[in-house]
């Protein structure tokens, strides 16, 4: 029969010491993937955005690009030839008077297509920002690796201890290692990550576009251009229209623009400032590993240290009292007769 004392200690402890590596790993992956800098700034953009990624808003503001359209299209349309027809403006010189008008009339189909993918890409995350909004606060993550993988290495480094014993002390070690293992590979299945985290993922991919230095200094400067063209219209095209007997009542697009416009741009700076205020933010989550990933993150080590402490208590030393003596010790002589 094998001797159990012949048995290499190495051999048996291989499963625990993967264990512990494994642990050791968890431990180190926030690190590798700075994830204590980046997942924070992660919560602060999803935090900021929350205002603005409700069905409401959007909208909102998709109703004030339907506004300055009609508004665009009556200047270009109407009030040109009534101001040219009247009098109020020569005809060179429309161009020259209502040079912010007709900027903005030149520039509008690029800003208006802009800003409404904005607005579409908006639309079409609602439910994926709800999810991910779901999710743990992103602070968080990095210690949901950690202490996990500390537990698993401590309780990986007192089974190795215990092992060193002639008893079998290690085996309430790999029942809590085992234990460790299932709660860390069910925890995405209680926060519903293979639901969410790919959602995510969908939500970054998408927000790529928008979500950078260029693009929301274009935006910036949309606005530049509206508001000249608006303060243009109210201050100088409609004054010229009642001067030559016009109605300012015959451009009920106009007017309402000019109406609306201080909330309208109540509205959409914070917006704008939340997206120019994000871009590093932004940069930072598109940064970690992929969302679709996270899941399996958690599913793959921690199913792994619970296999393995399985492996290593089928593997456990019997306890001495289980080893029977060896036949090649002689048998105690009985004592001599006298």
């Amino acid at each position: 029969a094998e001797d159990w004392s012949d048995m290499k200690p190495r051999s048996r402890n291989v499963p625990i010491i993967a264990a512990l590596v494994v642990g050791i790993g968890m431990i180190v992956a926030p690190f590798v993937f700075q994830m204590f800098d980046r997942a924070p700034l992660g919560g602060d953009m999803i935090d900021d955005f929350e205002p603005y990624m409700t069905v409401e808003e959007v909208e909102k503001f998709r109703g004030y690009l339907v506004e300055i359209d009609a508004a665009n299209t009556e200047s270009v349309e109407a009030l040109r030839d009534t101001l040219v027809e009247s009098g109020a403006v020569e005809a060179s010189q429309y161009d020259v008077v209502l040079a912010s008008v007709v900027n903005l009339n030149e520039q509008w189909p690029t800003v208006d297509a802009d800003m409404t993918d904005l607005i579409d890409r908006m639309e079409a995350n609602l439910d994926n920002y709800a999810a991910v909004a779901a999710l743990p606060p992103f602070p968080m993550f990095p210690w949901f690796f950690v202490i996990p993988g500390a537990l698993i290495a401590v309780a990986a480094g007192v089974a190795l201890d215990q092992r060193r014993t002639p008893s079998n002390r290690a085996r309430p070690a790999l029942w809590v290692l085992f234990g460790l293992g299932i709660a860390v590979a069910a925890a995405p299945v209680a926060f519903q990550m293979f639901d969410r985290a790919p959602q995510g993922a969908d939500m970054i991919d998408d927000f790529r576009p928008m979500m950078t230095r260029e693009r929301v200094q274009s935006v910036q400067g949309y606005f530049v251009t509206l508001g000249a063209a608006e303060g243009q219209l109210r201050a100088n095209a409609l004054p010229l229209l009642v001067e030559a007997g016009g109605d300012p009542a015959d451009f009920p697009a106009i007017g309402q623009w000019s109406t609306d416009w201080p909330t309208i741009l109540t509205d959409f700076n914070p917006m704008v400032a939340t997206m120019s205020d994000n871009v590093d933010n932004y940069d930072a989550v598109a940064a970690l590993p992929s969302f679709d990933l996270f899941p399996w993150f958690f599913v793959i080590p921690g199913a792994l240290v619970a296999i393995l402490a399985v492996v290593a208590m089928r593997s456990r030393r019997p306890a001495d009292d289980d080893v029977a003596p060896s036949p090649n010790i002689p048998a105690m002589a009985g004592k001599e007769s006298s």
